[in-house]
């Protein structure tokens, strides 16, 4: 298989992406494509060489994903939005502490802090995707933050916690991976995270490499963190919106992080 370069993934999204109303942009600088409707402006930037890292880990889905994922977010960026009436539609989600707080249109995005490596924004859901809620929008419903926050913890409440066993080493790991944009969210229902410390043997560690999972994990022993940090580390390297490759120790209700380096690789058993 021929290697995928930057020009040739331009090329490939360019073709998937032909439309009359696109302004398609290379910035050459950043190596990435801007793709924006060509009356308002508004747009996304796509990175040429992270979707070409998926790409070769993934094949054509990772490009079916991203072409889906740009028309979907081009579309809601042409739609007016309100939050009265979808009150059961919002809901909080976890970025990192880099990711911007101000749409590209200068809009302020409302969020809170959580951890020192998290931070908590708000979103609409919208079924195929979502609208992270900003000042102006909020204002325009006379809401606050306080009444928004309220909402989206109740609603994340709300959401189902099943959970997949694995046991690694006498460790047992539990992830939550429904694809529903909102697993990394689950770390934010205290309920839930106190149900699994009060079943826990060993210590509680709590994981959000990135958006799509959710990793809980009852540690036994030392073998046990070496695991969870290069479990961790490939879904965080893995994920199409990563959050933090570090994990938590939940204790007395606040989630510490742990620095953990890796040495022992597991054994296969």
């Amino acid at each position: 298989m021929a290697k995928m370069t930057s020009i040739k993934m331009k090329r490939l999204l360019e073709d998937r992406l032909k439309n009359p109303d696109y302004r398609i942009v290379y910035k050459r600088d950043d190596d990435a494509l801007r793709i924006e409707w060509r009356d308002s402006g508004q747009g996304m930037t796509v990175s040429l060489p992270n979707l070409i890292t998926k790409y070769n880990n993934r094949g054509d889905i990772a490009i079916q994903e991203m072409e889906e994922h740009i028309i979907e977010a081009l579309k809601i960026m042409n739609e007016t939005h309100h939050l009265q009436g979808m009150e059961k539609h919002i809901f909080p989600v976890l970025r990192s502490p880099s990711f911007p707080i101000e749409t590209k249109a200068g809009k302020k995005l409302i969020y809170k802090d959580h951890t020192a490596e998290t931070r908590v924004f708000y979103a609409l859901d919208l079924g195929k995707s979502y609208r992270l809620i900003d000042e102006e929008l909020l204002m325009e419903e006379e809401w606050t933050a306080e009444r928004l926050d309220e909402i989206a913890s109740f609603n994340v409440r709300s959401l189902s916690h099943d959970v997949k066993k694995d046991q690694v080493a006498d460790n047992d790991f539990y992830f939550l991976a429904t694809q529903d944009g909102y697993d990394a969210s689950r770390i934010l229902n205290e309920a839930f995270l106190e149900e699994m410390k009060a079943n826990a043997q060993g210590e509680l560690t709590v994981a959000v490499p990135h958006q799509d999972v959710l990793i809980i994990a009852d540690i036994k022993n030392k073998m046990g963190y070496d695991i969870l940090a290069q479990m961790t580390m490939k879904f965080f390297a893995e994920g199409r919106i990563p959050i933090t490759s570090l994990s938590f120790v939940y204790e007395d209700r606040k989630l510490e992080p742990i620095f953990i380096l890796a040495k022992n690789k597991p054994e296969n058993k």
